[in-house]
């Protein structure tokens, strides 16, 4: 038995969305807590099957619930069941996402939660239809996928559901279980660390001739040569670090990177700074914005 004082709980690894547990846990210095079978790597607290937490005066028990996922866990307090996605109003957690087993599924709902009194209160960890609440009883009486008893049957249903995948699938996953950074993350850690170049102050002096700054487009050879900046050096992103010094042997100079969207070129021009071109900047909006804007390009 476990008492922490502050926790936030995950209930399982998620696959379509990127868990806050870290952040929140970050931000209130709390204790992250999940399933022992959860892989981040940030988790203070991990539990097994039948843990109980002591938060105050209240009594949370773990119950191992795989099927969702291999780690998800629903939290029982009294005659309150925080079900996760293991069972939702009306339906129940999908099985076709990495480590999800319709066969624990069928257990974890049968075997386990649809055996507590049938008015234990269930709150699952999304509802999409603005419904209220739930209970066990409910759920048996009315629920669809519940209405089918055999495994066999059961497990037919889930494997037959055909969902689309979650538009963030490998990233959101990535992230969750590693605790390493979302591409947004990157980005915004990226951006904090440069400056960036306005369209109108680049375009002024490039019509100005002004020979105090380099125009680095970091883009594909294709898309360089497709159209680019007046004067325009190229010399793609995956190539910076091992051609930098050959490229640029003067790292006083000044350096705008610029790509298709002003992603990459932010990326690329933080790397720069890493390496020591303290000058270098991007260009906000890249080269499309700059197209949108109907500003001149050069083709190859």
């Amino acid at each position: 038995m476990v008492s922490p004082s502050v926790t936030v709980i995950d209930t399982h690894t998620h696959a379509d969305h990127f868990s806050a547990a870290r952040e929140i846990g970050q931000t209130l210095g709390a204790k992250v807590v999940m399933s022992h079978l959860s892989p981040a790597p940030f988790v203070d607290l991990r539990l097994d099957d039948g843990d109980m937490l002591l938060i105050g005066e209240m009594r949370m028990q773990a119950l191992a619930t795989p099927g969702h996922t291999a780690d998800s866990t629903c939290l029982k307090i009294e005659d309150h069941l925080f079900t996760g996605d293991t069972l939702l109003i009306g339906g129940t957690g999908r099985t076709d996402l990495p480590t999800g087993d319709p066969d624990k599924l069928y257990d974890s709902l049968f075997g386990r939660l649809l055996k507590l009194p049938p008015e234990t209160q269930v709150h699952p960890a999304h509802e999409y239809k603005g419904r209220a609440g739930t209970t066990i009883g409910e759920e048996i009486a009315t629920n669809p996928r519940l209405q089918k008893t055999d495994r066999a049957d059961f497990i037919a249903m889930m494997r037959s559901l055909d969902m689309k995948a979650p538009t963030h699938l490998t990233e959101a996953l990535r992230v969750n279980m590693s605790g390493r950074k979302s591409v947004a993350q990157l980005l915004a850690e990226a951006a904090a660390t440069i400056p960036f170049m306005a369209m109108d102050e680049l375009a002024r002096r490039l019509e100005a001739r002004q020979n105090d700054l380099i125009v680095l487009d970091v883009r594909e050879k294709d898309q360089f040569e497709a159209g680019h900046l007046s004067g325009a050096r190229w010399l793609p992103r995956g190539q910076l670090e091992i051609r930098v010094n050959e490229a640029f042997p003067d790292p006083t100079i000044r350096i705008v990177a610029v790509c298709e969207f002003g992603k990459i070129s932010t990326l690329a021009a933080a790397t720069l700074r890493q390496l020591g071109y303290m000058h270098a900047a991007a260009l906000d909006g890249g080269m499309k914005a700059w197209r949108d804007a109907g500003m001149a390009v050069e083709r190859l």
